[in-house]
């Protein structure tokens, strides 16, 4: 009696659910119809995409990969419209349009149509002090939730990574779904550091000291983990930025059929055009960083290796070495990192022969690049490597960590032959400097023009190939 009771009642919630979530896609469908009209007027056959990208004004490589994705798609569909659902509803349409084109050089051959959200602030990391992956996916369903009932596309692109709005589209409004995956929300790298107890800036101290606090965090992990790969695996296409972010889309996610690799689009051309010249009868050479002034890029790792490389130097040659920092400063926490650091280099007795260089204008950037001698990455884990990408293609010896995406995809042989050097320790970076400055400069050149002919694989023409062919089963 009981057990017929309990199956009974599932079969009640099942049918409950169903009821709901189909009566909820009418209501969703039908509103759709008043919103927007104009994007099918006088076409039925018209496909309108929708991209979901709730930062589209700014200015990092996730917009260029918008801006290239709908580029692309106008170029080879006659029949796709495009939408773009974004937070920034300061900003007309035109304008945004504009700054694409001014900071990427990407001309659209229409202008979108922009759906303005009002909740961008549930996607925001300060909202959520704790339990911030928890929060921010919740967020996200919420934010999700207001673009579905603004405007409902034939097709729905997420390509800012908010995999959980991924199920919303599909059942709810009935859209074919792919998304672009920059980096994965949860990877198994990070439940890995927590069962190890390693201390991160993801990991805090006193969790990571912690055995019961560690087996709480990674239960926490594991349950998010779960349901996080039950809202990708209802893609239908899925592409992803690197070998490494595959690895673990497709370990949590299960879907590797539907999974492609797309490298972003790296503008490097201003790069390319620097002129490399012989460092032959060079004296002063100069170790340079570029990457934002956040705790995952690691710029302590950076200050050690150097100290640790200047201890095999004599006293009166040490100024011929320098390590110069670039990079951005967006708000106070990134200024007392840089504090920091300086309390560091001056810890380490490294401040004379240590630079930095804060919010730098482009002209300046290449300009440094163009003088170094070694482009420095020290970042774990990086999903890609843009910044790696460019001290390559402004022809020099980049030394970056010995994992993620510089890694499996960039810093590999081309034409048989090496594009650089990896290291994983402050005594292996060390050592790589020590190598890259004892070669001769005839032997640096040939490993800077073979780094800089290596990164024609990450192209705006390549990958728009590459999107174009991953993602046509959504436009059929």
């Amino acid at each position: 009696m009981a057990l017929s009771l309990l199956l009974w009642g599932i079969v009640f919630l099942v049918v409950l659910l169903a009821t709901v979530t189909v009566l909820l896609r009418i209501w969703v469908r039908s509103r759709a119809k008043s919103l927007l009209p104009h994007m099918k007027e006088g076409d039925k056959d018209v496909l309108v995409v929708g991209f979901f990208h709730p930062y589209c004004n700014a200015g990092g490589g996730g917009e260029r990969v918008l801006w290239c994705a709908v580029r692309a798609l106008q170029e080879k569909y006659k029949h796709v419209k495009c939408v773009v659902y974004t937070g920034d509803k300061n900003v007309k349409g035109a304008e945004i349009v504009k700054n694409a084109r001014q900071r990427f050089n990407i001309v659209l051959r229409q202008q979108p149509e922009f759906v303005f959200l009002s909740r961008r602030d549930w996607v925001e990391a300060g909202t959520w002090p704790y339990f911030t992956l928890l929060g921010q996916s919740l967020g996200s369903i919420w934010l999700g939730w207001e673009a579905l009932t603004k405007y409902v596309p034939d097709v729905y692109l997420d390509s800012m990574g908010y995999a959980f709005t991924l199920p919303m589209f599909k059942y709810l409004g009935g859209c074919r779904v792919g998304c672009y995956v920059h980096y994965p929300t949860i990877s198994t790298d990070m439940l890995s550091r927590v069962t190890d107890q390693t201390a991160t800036y993801n990991n805090r101290a006193i969790i990571a000291r912690s055995p019961i606090l560690s087996a709480v965090k990674i239960a926490y992990y594991r349950a998010f983990a779960f349901i996080y790969g039950l809202a990708g695996s209802c893609c239908d296409v899925v592409m992803v930025n690197s070998s490494w972010t595959h690895g673990h889309v497709v370990s949590i996610w299960g879907a590797r059929e539907c999974t492609h690799k797309v490298f972003p689009p790296c503008d490097v051309k201003e790069f390319m055009d620097l002129p490399m010249k012989s460092d032959a009868g060079k004296t002063q050479h100069s170790i340079v960083s570029v990457a934002q002034f956040r705790p995952e890029k690691d710029h302590p790792l950076q200050l050690r290796a150097f100290h640790e490389f200047l201890k095999g130097i004599p006293q009166d040659k040490r100024k011929n070495y320098k390590l110069v920092l670039i990079g951005g400063v967006r708000n106070q926490g990134d200024a007392d990192r840089v504090d920091g650091l300086k309390r560091l280099a001056e810890k380490l007795d490294v401040t004379q022969y240590t630079e930095f260089r804060l919010n730098v204008p482009f002209s300046e950037l290449k300009q440094s690049l163009s003088e170094a001698t070694i482009g420095l990455h020290t970042m774990w884990n990086e999903h890609f490597g843009i910044g790696v990408v460019e001290c390559m293609a402004a022809g020099t010896i980049i030394l970056a960590h010995d994992s993620g995406g510089p890694k499996m995809d960039i810093v590999v042989e081309h034409n048989g032959s090496r594009t650089g050097f990896l290291a994983h320790d402050e005594k292996t970076y060390a050592d790589a400097i020590k190598t890259i400055l004892s070669m001769s400069s005839e032997e640096r050149m040939e490993i800077r023009r073979n780094g800089r002919d290596s990164v024609s694989r990450f192209s705006d023409q390549e990958f728009q190939t590459t999107f174009l062919n991953a993602s046509e089963s959504l436009f059929k």
